[in-house]
């Protein structure tokens, strides 16, 4: 196949292009591109991405234009071009992939295109109405992936053989799937077990469906059906966590909540996140319980788009619009459910319709979470539509594997000079758990083709990821939890400090072995020292009082010498009055975490005395937050040390109302950190700042932070590419590996 090449001036190229050039139809583009100039040639996918030989009397302006209109999907880092001998006669064609060590990439799965979207609802094409079309420009990738050079062979498409049609169009340059790997159509492609109709008219009777969706099966319902979603939290052992919902369309979005422009091009990106937006609460009560704000999300396939053409078509509601409630089909914080047979099984008590397909799943993706804060994306979970688009570093590093902590788990791979942070994985306090990160570890590094010189663990002996590090029996690098965090932002940004950096999370192990989670520290390449810290709080209870808050609330009025008041203010608490006694024992744990300071507020407040899930209560704590106050007088800092005891004095005693004690707490809290980082930095001599940690989640004390850091003259530099939370601890531990080695590689050379 190929454009006829027209006559010679000798001049032949070879261009080698690395970055995202696989599976996003860069080979038909350089096609295309080749052809239209009248080149001859070839273009091959090669280990390290793509390799063109171009040769005729335009091949520089080919070289000129080649970055200028490449594929949506596809990312360019670096074009070499080598001249070479001319080669005679031949039209230009694209060869069969070149084998070898791999240093490409895959790109991330990408949501329905509108083209194909075009075709699914147009009766005239051979598309119509299949749940798996796709295209050059979208569909999966990362998930069907077995290995690299990604072609058909190495993907789940594999076992479908394609039909004359399918075939006609892989192999026409004229078609959008010249080239496609993935491409499907109803007679060769794969098949839905149950039909649309019939999904939608289980939703909407009021039934909870299981599908087989891009990384994994989802769980679907009415979510207008307050009896509906009491039933899937019922079935799923979910209280009160919220869920995410699906709507059809961007159009739909005003009827449920309130979003500004860059929370709408967010939901758009061909990643198609769920982001949280304010609600206008008229969805069932139990989506987000005690919240403000929603997760709301776009159809990611084509056959979500089919399910809200039914509905809306077969089950129309008067005045409003269908939204669905669209949540991951895991049990109790497992992993995302992606075999045929294990989700019929798990799910057969929970689901009332199970929608499989017979296209595998190769590697598990939940779907992304963010926000917009301050206009920029700020990641909750980062996992299907990003990964495993990799961190640009500073530096070409050695390769390194950071296995990260025990929740919201993440694994980095170094390959050159960039970071490849994994897929969301979740906590790692199951055996399903720890068989998910075994697995993710396995295939980041096969796909990468890496074999790592070291690994980065965090500092707490008992981790399954340390444990998994100390029996792979590769040199180990321990990384203290919150130096991890703060290297994560310097490794985005692309700095090696000296840096100050605040650290504001629920608990990391310390350097001294003390609860940590509150810190203030100084980062300069691989090291760190820590200036200060939290005011130390009682955990009465210990690890009880991070589920607890009442507890941390008890601790704080013990502390207040208050201790007459525990019993009676805790009183539907049956261990309250046995708490007040253990609180003035010795021997009670002590915190510095900030996580713990906002539950201590919560108790205090009346709010949520007992968490369902983790951040509960810092969540319904920042929901009633309308204006942030400040309450003079309300911190000393003492040697570097914080102390907030004067306004949860006020919070203990004033006894106010939970919304005006929530904004006194944001804003006091955030103006106190705020004057902590200005006081060191002024003693450190330095003006950059980072911020991080699972606190910075909480975008009121986190732009409050921000703004004022500004204000003061200072540079502060939050996480944009990963979570602040322990979703970014694993990019941040291979940081610091990666420093250490160099500097310890550079002592060496200089010996």
């Amino acid at each position: 196949m190929g454009g006829k090449a027209t006559a010679r001036d000798g001049k032949r190229l070879r261009l080698h292009v690395r970055g995202a050039v696989q599976g996003v139809g860069f080979r038909p583009y350089v096609y295309g591109l080749a052809t239209r100039y009248r080149l001859g040639g070839f273009v091959a996918n090669d280990p390290h991405g793509v390799v063109i030989e171009v040769e005729g009397e335009r091949a520089s302006d080919f070289v000129a234009a080649l970055p200028l209109e490449k594929p949506p999907l596809a990312r360019i880092d670096e074009i070499s071009v080598q001249p070479i001998g001319a080669v005679a006669g031949g039209a230009f064609c694209i060869r069969a992939s070149e084998q070898g060590r791999v240093s490409t990439r895959i790109v991330a799965d990408a949501a329905t295109c509108s083209d194909c979207l075009g075709e699914l609802f147009d009766p005239a094409s051979r598309f119509h109405l299949y749940p798996f079309v796709n295209c050059t420009h979208c569909g999966p990738r990362y998930t069907i992936a077995e290995r690299l050079p990604y072609d058909r062979a190495t993907t789940a498409m594999k076992r479908f053989a394609m039909c004359a049609a399918c075939a006609a169009d892989y192999a026409d340059p004229a078609s959008r799937r010249f080239h496609a790997e993935a491409i499907a159509c109803p007679q060769c492609g794969p098949r839905l077990s149950h039909g649309i109709a019939e999904i939608a008219a289980a939703i909407a009777a009021g039934s909870i469906v299981a599908i087989k969706g891009l990384g994994g099966y989802q769980l679907l319902c009415d979510a207008r059906d307050d009896d509906a979603v009491v039933r899937l939290r019922q079935r799923k052992h979910r209280d009160r966590k919220p869920f995410a919902v699906m709507v059809g369309s961007k159009g739909v979005v005003a009827e449920i909540a309130e979003a500004n422009a860059a929370e709408l091009a967010l939901l758009e990106t061909t990643a198609r996140p769920i982001v949280l937006m304010n609600s206008h609460r008229r969805l069932a009560p139990t989506i987000a319980p005690g919240l403000t704000r929603i997760g709301v999300m776009l159809p990611v396939s084509p056959l979500h788009h089919l399910i809200f053409h039914v509905l809306q078509s077969a089950h129309p509601r008067s005045g409003e619009s269908w939204v669905i409630v669209a949540t991951s089909a895991n049990l109790g914080g497992e992993p995302l459910l992606i075999d045929n047979d294990e989700a019929e099984r798990r799910l057969a008590g929970i689901a009332d319709l199970i929608v499989t397909h017979d296209r595998d799943i190769v590697t598990r993706a939940d779907d992304s979470v963010a926000s917009v804060v301050a206009g920029r994306t700020q990641f909750i979970r980062r996992a299907r539509g990003y990964v495993p688009e990799p961190i640009r570093l500073a530096r070409f590093v050695p390769p390194i594997l950071a296995v990260g902590g025990s929740l919201k788990s993440t694994v980095t791979v170094t390959r050159g000079n960039e970071a490849f942070v994994s897929q969301y994985i979740g906590d790692l306090d199951s055996a399903e758990g720890i068989r998910f990160f075994e697995e993710t570890v396995d295939h980041l590094l096969s796909t990468l083709d890496v074999e790592p010189i070291a690994i980065a663990h965090d500092l707490h002996p008992n981790m399954a990821s340390t444990r998994f590090a100390e029996a792979s029996g590769k040199r180990l690098i321990a990384v203290q939890h919150h130096h991890g965090h703060a290297a994560s932002v310097m490794a985005e940004h692309g700095i090696a400090g000296p840096a100050l950096a605040l650290v504001l999370d629920g608990f990391g192990y310390g350097s001294d072995g003390g609860n940590w989670g509150g810190e203030l520290l100084l980062c300069e390449g691989a090291r760190f020292r820590r200036l200060g810290h939290l005011a130390p709080m009682k955990m009465a209870g210990g690890d009880r009082a991070a589920r607890e808050p009442w507890r941390m609330a008890a601790g704080v009025l013990h502390t207040l010498e208050r201790d007459e008041t525990i019993a009676t203010r805790f009183a539907t608490q049956p261990q309250a009055a046995r708490l007040s006694v253990l609180l003035g024992q010795s021997g009670v744990p002590l915190t510095t975490s900030a996580g713990r300071l906002f539950d201590a507020a919560a108790g205090l407040l009346g709010l949520c005395p007992v968490q369902s899930y983790e951040g509960e209560a810092a969540m319904k704590l920042e929901a009633l937050v309308r204006t942030p106050r400040i309450a003079q007088e309300g911190w000393t800092i003492d040697n570097n040390v914080l102390s907030l005891r004067p306004l949860l004095e006020r919070l203990a005693i004033d006894r106010i109302d939970p919304i005006s004690g929530a904004e006194l707490f944001h804003g006091t809290f955030a103006a106190a950190c705020v004057d902590w980082i200005v006081r060191a930095t002024r003693q450190a001599g330095i003006t950059t700042v980072t911020l991080s940690g699972g606190c910075f989640l909480n975008a009121i004390l986190g732009a409050g932070i921000e703004r004022g850091c500004i204000a003061a003259g200072l540079t502060p530099l939050l996480s944009r590419q990963v979570p602040p939370n322990d979703g970014g601890l694993s990019l941040g531990q291979a940081w610091v590996a990666a420093l250490q080695l160099l500097e310890h590689q550079g002592l060496e050379g200089n010996a």
